[in-house]
């Protein structure tokens, strides 16, 4: 029995040193640590011990643990951006910022997430929408969107419409369709098809605006497309 316990006494450093180096993949693994932390920006590594990133983790909507990897709030960002910089992601965690793509792949290789759109207009109006499945495939593939299982809260199914979409940029545009209706150039960034019905990384505007069509930060299903909205986060957590 002493023995047992001497034994346990000289491992004691070596296990702490071990839980040390579980680093989180998502909000949720820092959530399920210490489920009293609260919103704000935490450091996750969705690619390993060498891909430092710091993210925006929610803690309090529909039951918390969700990881933003978009976030559209004042304009003070410019998401209109190229291929590389959605790659890697931009911005800062603590207001507007994409965390990238090549993270959110890996991120949902190895979990299984839902998604959910928070948005709000200028008049203090939110709903939101959410998907019971969500994930993306590799660069290699264009990281096309897989997302399902809509639950309306008020916004509408905008995303159905963008399901197994190639994700386009504005110097790697991967839809090959007639596009001049939509303006693509002035759009951003998104898994555009041959138009949108969402548009998240659009060009901020205040509210409704016709002089510039269809290339606001735009939920079509709730707004319609010349309206942009005040602001709207893109988050993920594991499916329990």
């Amino acid at each position: 029995m002493k023995l047992v316990s001497v034994v346990l006494v000289l491992l004691a450093p070596l296990l702490t040193s071990c839980q040390q180096l579980i680093l989180p993949l998502d909000c949720s693994d820092i959530y399920n640590n210490d489920n009293s932390r609260p919103s704000g920006v935490y450091t996750i590594y969705p690619i390993g011990p060498t891909s430092a990133v710091q993210v925006y983790c929610d803690m309090d909507s529909e039951g918390g643990r969700w990881t933003v990897f978009q976030r559209r709030m004042d304009g003070m960002v410019n998401f209109y951006r190229g291929w590389d910089q959605y790659k890697t992601g931009f911005g800062i965690a603590a207001g507007e910022y994409w965390l990238g793509l090549e993270s959110l792949f890996y991120m949902t290789l190895w979990k299984k997430y839902e998604l959910l759109v928070d948005m709000e207009d200028f008049e203090g109006n939110k709903v939101f929408a959410r998907y019971s499945s969500f994930s993306i495939d590799s660069e290699s593939s264009g990281y096309t969107l897989n997302v399902s299982g809509f639950i309306n809260g008020g916004a509408g199914d905008a995303l159905r419409y963008h399901n197994r979409q190639k994700f386009s940029t504005l110097d790697k545009d991967q839809d090959s369709s007639d596009t001049r209706n939509c303006a693509r150039t002035f759009l951003g960034a998104f898994w555009y098809r041959d138009c949108h019905h969402a548009n998240p990384n659009g060009v901020y505007h205040w509210g409704a605006d016709s002089t510039l069509y269809r290339v606001g930060v735009e939920w079509n299903q709730w707004k319609g497309p010349n309206f942009s909205l005040k602001t709207i986060s893109m988050k993920i957590r594991p499916v329990q």
